[in-house]
């Protein structure tokens, strides 16, 4: 009796070490979720305009609050409906989102997150050279830094990874002054963004995150 106790225990414990490196194992447990895709998750943003004569930022007045508001099975794939509501863009800035509500669709692939078109927003883990899109007059690509950096915004202090999106001129190669940046935090998701003109290097506007609710 007392060795059939010995071997029941033995099998018990193996039985929970096994099903807790499975749940260990699973693809999409919390601590990879590198985007925050989670329904019920919600961002605040607020985009600062740079005043050429002082050189500083400025607050627009232009915020976007961002939320997942659910899920919607779309080509057979399950994708996180973004919510994205729009206030105080009234003379309409071309580089800040339009006042109102909008919604776009996102899952993650691989380290991609990518959209209901199947456009790359973000990669995690690529650092190759990607194209974006062709304006005609050139073709503008992104390309994912190698060296992490923390970024302090309004909600905080972030450790994040940032990619660079640049146009080079067509037939010569010429890269343009304009670089943009996106900065994502691990398990928050987007953090800092800019908006520039192709032709000058200070971006004509950033966006950062004011406040978040992350589950």
């Amino acid at each position: 009796m007392k060795r059939f106790f010995i071997s029941l225990i033995i099998i018990l414990c193996a039985f929970s070490c096994t099903k807790n490196s499975d749940i260990d194992n699973l693809p999409n447990k919390k601590a990879e979720n590198f985007y925050a895709l989670t329904v019920g998750n919600s961002w605040v943003y607020k985009n600062f305009k740079y005043n050429s004569a002082t050189e500083l930022y400025e607050d627009a007045g232009i915020v976007d609050s961002v939320s997942i508001v659910g899920t919607e099975i779309i080509s057979n794939e399950t994708y996180y409906k973004f919510r994205r509501f729009t206030a105080g863009n009234d003379n309409n800035e071309n580089f800040c989102n339009p006042n109102g509500e909008h919604f776009e669709f996102f899952r993650e692939i691989d380290g991609d997150l990518v959209n209901s078109d199947g456009e790359i927003k973000f990669t995690n883990n690529n650092y190759e050279e990607r194209f974006f899109f062709d304006a005609g007059w050139g073709i503008v690509y992104e390309t994912l830094e190698v060296d992490e950096t923390i970024k302090n915004v309004e909600a905080g202090a972030f450790n994040c990874i940032n990619s660079k999106r640049y146009a080079k001129i067509s037939g010569t190669g010429e890269i343009l002054p304009g670089i943009d940046r996106f900065y994502y935090s691990k398990g928050i998701g987007l953090i800092y963004d800019t908006s520039s003109f192709t032709s000058i290097a200070t971006p004509i506007f950033i966006r950062q995150l004011s406040s978040y609710n992350v589950q």
